[in-house]
Parts: structure tokens; C-alpha cells; sequence
């Protein structure tokens, strides 16, 4: 075969490459480099082709022998970069990234691809650095803009976060989940300037079917769990147009422990920790062996500690691939693997789309579904998924008796409470607080809390402050409001034993909608301070009524925006009947099943028990509740 019959031979497989006949490209391909197997042009090609059928792993392969002869192949080294952030290999990734800027200083895909994989690594400074070279390279890269925001997001510098974003929007509107991550990131800001025309767009993008937003910022700001679970579908077969392997095909194995797998982000000083580390170490040993994988960040604090110290075996796989972590969880024989990130931040979906495990359950970290591909069940109650709310869920529901969420009644509250003046509230007056993130307080709940304020003379909102642009854009959203903007105070960031004491110097929690008061609702309840919430229909609406009724005050959750506003005006205006209320409270700190640490546990122990023996006996997943005397 000439020279020119093989160009020739290239070419025609190149029009069909261009043409979306894939296959028969790679056959095309194939030919070429059965002339001339060292032709580097082919080899790229079918590897990009072979990618495009889900054939992964062969386009490595290629692309892999294309650098080891021509060390310089820039397209294969990014294509390599890529190729393996898809496999969840972030330290490769990593390596072909910066093999590729060494060899072309000035390309912006290479710095932009290195930012990436150590943004997942959590080496944000770094990946900081690495997304300025790339935007310095080419000021026009719109997804250098976009990637940028996403790390100034993960740095909490949400105005220059928003700035990004809006650069990325106006090069290119059609970058995957770029309006989602505007939207929120001015949330975070409580930058609420376009607010209804942001959150309109993103509801009608996922109701078209367009990957606009991730699933956990939307439910910041949407309360339909139809439009989540139609987010969560989309951004599943954006993240996985090709599904991989499943590493667990249907074996089963027998040991004298239910061997459960607990996979998180958050084996640190956060909230899911805070939440479950008493229910980790009062788990049943002679009946389960507790695994604890541990994804980045890095983190070596006294939670950690305490975390490792709670599993039987502790794992910190926080520079390994999606696929050495099946691996070795299908090596440990994990029986139930428990997912506690869901899609929050430092996921890693790919480890149960994989099929780490027998059964996998969502649970804790992300409050609504995920769908099948990652999870068999969700581990709920009867209010955060009533019976009605069971159609938006792919997976199967596990419903606990009380409250799904755990808490740990060895949390400390210092004994010194803080006086007015060093907290900086006034002597006098109502103090309704509310310590929720900033990106859970929206427009018509501030709305609500303002009318509160104007209705209770010489009352203040007692915010979680700590953020001068936070504070200084609620500041003018009273003032727009017609309240004196010093009728919001903001306290500091404190140490969880101070922050609970200073509990004791508010006289009402306000909750936010949709998104409601999860850990801080148990933290404000443990501290013995009574909670108004809205309950939505969504998941991450429902959790503060949940936790409400597991502590005995149901009556304080309400069901619509006017409700709630009406119910804390009329025990700000009755302290008799808020005093009671907090009476009632205190007393049901040491029996109330919300804060029963070993009872929870008990019922989640019954939940893996009821579903490992449902799997033994070679029966499908499907929903059941799991009963109060478990």
C-alpha cells in the first residue's frame, strides 16, 4: 500500500469520524494502522473514537502508546488528562495535565485541566493558580471563566465567584450547569438582584432536560421533588453518557458480620460528623463491621480521629481512583455500601455507579435522590418522604420510625453563656435568630422575617455572620425593606460548644424554605431554643417538621410562607406560651427519640438488617418502614 492509498485511507475514515459514523471510522482507523501502525494522526483518532463508544480504557491504551513514541502528541497527553478524570483518577489526570503545560506553557486547556484535578484533590490554592495561567494564556476561554467560579466558590470568595461567572455566561451561555452555579453562588452572597429570572431559567432548563445546574444547589431554590429528580437524571447521564463496569455482578458472600462501607468527603469537622459519629461508635460489633472510606479533603482534625477510631477499619483513599476504591471495597467484601455525599461537595458518584457493593444506600450527606444508578435506597421517615412524595424517587425508601437523622447526645454546650453586650445584641428586645447558611435565606423568606421585625418593636434578627458582603447586602435588603439595617446583628463563628451556649440568648429560631435548618435545627433544639419552620413538599424542606415532631413539637411546624410568619408574631407576642413551649422542650431533651443516639441506631441497624436479609434471600429492593420498637 502507497503513501498516498494510505492518506487516502485516512481521510475517508476522517469524513466518517466527522460524519457520526463511529464505527465506521474506527474500522477505517484500524486499517491505517494495519499499513502503518506508528501513523500518529490515526491512532489519536480511533482513540477519540473508541472514547466515544465508552471504550475508555482502549483510547488510554492508544494514547498511552502514541506519547511513549512522541513524547510531544500535546492533543494525546490532554486527551489522557481527560480520559482518566473520567475514570475518577484525579492523580493521573494530574500528571498527564502537567506533562501537557510543560510541553505547551501557553495551552489553556492543560492549565485548565490541571486546575481540575486539584480542585478534586482539594488543592484549591494550587488549582487557583493554575486556572489564572490558563485564563492569562487566553482571556476568551469561557470554561476557564466558568472553572474559576467554581473555585472561588469552594474559597467562599462568592463576589468574585459571581464575576467569573457571569465572564463564562457571556462567551458561552451554553456551558453545562454555568446559570445553576450563578444563581447559587449569588445566593451565598444573598445577592438577590435577579433572582426570580435566575431561578425561572434554571427550573425551565431542567424541565427541558438541559444540564443548567447541579442537584444539590437546586434545592436551594426549587421545592418541586419532580423537577429534582428530572435535575438528578440529566446531570447522571451528563456525568455518565457511558456506564461503566460494574465491579459487583451478583455474587454473594456470607460472613459473621454485615460488613457496612461508610463512603465520605465529610470524615472531619462538618455536620454529617457532628451528626453521626455517636451512631458509628455505638454500632452493634458483634452483629456489623464498620468500614470508613475517607474521599479528600485531607484532613487530620479531632473529628477525624474520632471517626477512624469509631470503624473497625478505616481507609483514607483520598488520592485514589474511583476504580482502586471498588476495588478494594470489593476486596474487603463490603456488603452495604452507605453514600454520605450524595452530589454535596468532594462526591464521587462514580464509586456506586460502579457498583461498589451488594446494596447502596444514600443516606445523611444529600437530602433527596439520587436515582438508581448510584443507590438502591434512601434512608428517610414517614415527613421528609410522605407516601405521596415516593413517586420522585427512583430508589426504593427506607423509612426510620422517628427521624432519619442521627445526633449525638455527647455533644457538649460550654457552661458560660455569653452576655448580650459580648454577643452584640441589645439588653432588651426579641431576639429571633436564625444561624442557616446564607444560601438558604431567599427573598420571600427574608420578606417574612422583615415583617416580623416591623410587628415586634425593638426586636432583632440574629444572623451567622462572618462575611462583610453578606452582611452588608442584608444590611441594604432592610433597608430596602423599610427597617433600620442595625436590626440585624451577626455573630462570629465560634467553636460548636460556645455556639450552642449562645443558643440561650435567642428567643426563637426562624427557619428558611426550601431548603430548611438541618444540623443547625438539632443544634438549635439541643440547645433548648424552639424552632418555627415552613415545611415544602421537597426532601430538604421537610427535615426541620421531621425533626420537630421526633422531639415532641409538631405544632411548631407549619405549612405555608403566612403560617409561619403568623405563628412566630404570636409567640413573640405571648412569652407565656413561648415559655412553655420552651419547658416542654427541655424536658424532652433526655427521652425525646430525636437525640436518642443508641435508639437511631438500633432502627438503622434493623434498616441494613431488613434489606441485607431481603438481598440474601434473593429478593429485589423495595420500600419498607422500618418499626418503632426496632
Amino acid at each position: 500500500m502507497t503513501e498516498g492509498d494510505v492518506e487516502s485511507l485516512f481521510s475517508e475514515a476522517v469524513a466518517h469520524h466527522r460524519a457520526g459514523r463511529v464505527q465506521a471510522a474506527v474500522a477505517g482507523y484500524r486499517e491505517v494502522l494495519g499499513a502503518v501502525p506508528a501513523h500518529g494522526h490515526a491512532t489519536y483518532n480511533l482513540g477519540v473514537a473508541q472514547r466515544a463508544l465508552g471504550q475508555v480504557r482502549e483510547a488510554i491504551a492508544l494514547w498511552t502508546g502514541l506519547v511513549e513514541r512522541e513524547p510531544g502528541r500535546i492533543e494525546a497527553l490532554l486527551a489522557l488528562s481527560r480520559a482518566f478524570r473520567t475514570l475518577g483518577d484525579d492523580p493521573r489526570s494530574l500528571d498527564y495535565a502537567i506533562r501537557a503545560a510543560d510541553q505547551e506553557p501557553r495551552s489553556a486547556d492543560a492549565h485548565n485541566l490541571r486546575s481540575n484535578a486539584l480542585r478534586s484533590l482539594g488543592r484549591n490554592g494550587e488549582a487557583l493558580e493554575a486556572l489564572d495561567l490558563a485564563l492569562a494564556a487566553d482571556p476568551g476561554y469561557a470554561l476557564g471563566h466558568a472553572n474559576r467560579g467554581h473555585l472561588l466558590s469552594a474559597l467562599k470568595r462568592h463576589a468574585e465567584a459571581v464575576q467569573s461567572y457571569r465572564a463564562a455566561r457571556t462567551l458561552d451561555p451554553s456551558l453545562p450547569d454555568l446559570t445553576g452555579a450563578l444563581l447559587d453562588q449569588q445566593m451565598r452572597g444573598c445577592d438577590w438582584r435577579d433572582f426570580t429570572d435566575l431561578q425561572s431559567e434554571v427550573r425551565e432548563g431542567v424541565r427541558r432536560g438541559e444540564p443548567v445546574t447541579i442537584p444539590f444547589t437546586f434545592l436551594a431554590h426549587n421545592d418541586d421533588p419532580a423537577d429534582q429528580m428530572a435535575c438528578v437524571r440529566t446531570h447522571m447521564k451528563v456525568r455518565f453518557p457511558e456506564l461503566p463496569a460494574p465491579a459487583w455482578r451478583g455474587e454473594t458472600q456470607v460472613h459473621d458480620r454485615i460488613r457496612v462501607a461508610y463512603v465520605s468527603s465529610d470524615f472531619r469537622t462538618h455536620a454529617v460528623s457532628q451528626l453521626l459519629a455517636g451512631l458509628l461508635e455505638a454500632h452493634d460489633r458483634s452483629r456489623f463491621e464498620i468500614h470508613g472510606y475517607a474521599l479528600p479533603p485531607q484532613m487530620a482534625d479531632d473529628m477525624r480521629r474520632r471517626v477512624a477510631a469509631a470503624c473497625d477499619r478505616f481507609t483514607d483513599v483520598s488520592a485514589w481512583s474511583d476504580e482502586a476504591i471498588v476495588a478494594h471495597m470489593r476486596e474487603a467484601g463490603v456488603d452495604i455500601a452507605v453514600d454520605l455525599n450524595g452530589f454535596t461537595t468532594f462526591c464521587r458518584p462514580g464509586i456506586f455507579v460502579r457498583r461498589c457493593a451488594p446494596l447502596q444506600i444514600n443516606y445523611l450527606g444529600y437530602p433527596g435522590a439520587m436515582g438508581t444508578l448510584a443507590a438502591d435506597y434512601i434512608l428517610a421517615d414517614s415527613v421528609v418522604i410522605p407516601d405521596a412524595g415516593s413517586v420522585h424517587y427512583d430508589e426504593k425508601i427506607i423509612r426510620l420510625p422517628f427521624a432519619y437523622q442521627p445526633n449525638d447526645n455527647r455533644r457538649q454546650i460550654a457552661t458560660e453563656t455569653p452576655t448580650r453586650a459580648e454577643a452584640g445584641l441589645p439588653e432588651r428586645g426579641f431576639v429571633f435568630c436564625c444561624f442557616n447558611a446564607s444560601y438558604k435565606i431567599t427573598p420571600p423568606v427574608f420578606d417574612a422575617w422583615a415583617d416580623l421585625l416591623a410587628s415586634v418593636p425593638g426586636s432583632v434578627l440574629w444572623l451567622l455572620g462572618g462575611d462583610p458582603v453578606i452582611e452588608a447586602n442584608l444590611r441594604a435588603e432592610a433597608a430596602r425593606r423599610g427597617l433600620d439595617s442595625d436590626r440585624l446583628v451577626f455573630a462570629p463563628k465560634r467553636a460548636l460548644p460556645e455556639h450552642l451556649a449562645r443558643h440561650r440568648l435567642a428567643d426563637l429560631f426562624l427557619d428558611t424554605l426550601p431548603y430548611n435548618a438541618h444540623t443547625t435545627a438539632s443544634d438549635a433544639l439541643w440547645a433548648g431554643l424552639p424552632l418555627v419552620t415552613c415545611a415544602g413538599r421537597s426532601f430538604a424542606a421537610r427535615v426541620a417538621a421531621s425533626l420537630l415532631r421526633a422531639v415532641g413539637l409538631p405544632e411548631l411546624a407549619t405549612s405555608s410562607l403566612e403560617a409561619y410568619r403568623d405563628l412566630a408574631l404570636a409567640l413573640a407576642r405571648d412569652p407565656d406560651r413561648l415559655g412553655a413551649l420552651r419547658a416542654k422542650l427541655a424536658a424532652s431533651l433526655a427521652t425525646a427519640p430525636l437525640f436518642d443516639t443508641d435508639g437511631t441506631r438500633r432502627q438503622v441497624e434493623a434498616a441494613f438488617g431488613i434489606a441485607w436479609r431481603r438481598h440474601l434471600a434473593g429478593l429485589e429492593p423495595r420500600s419498607f418502614d422500618v418499626p418503632p420498637d426496632a
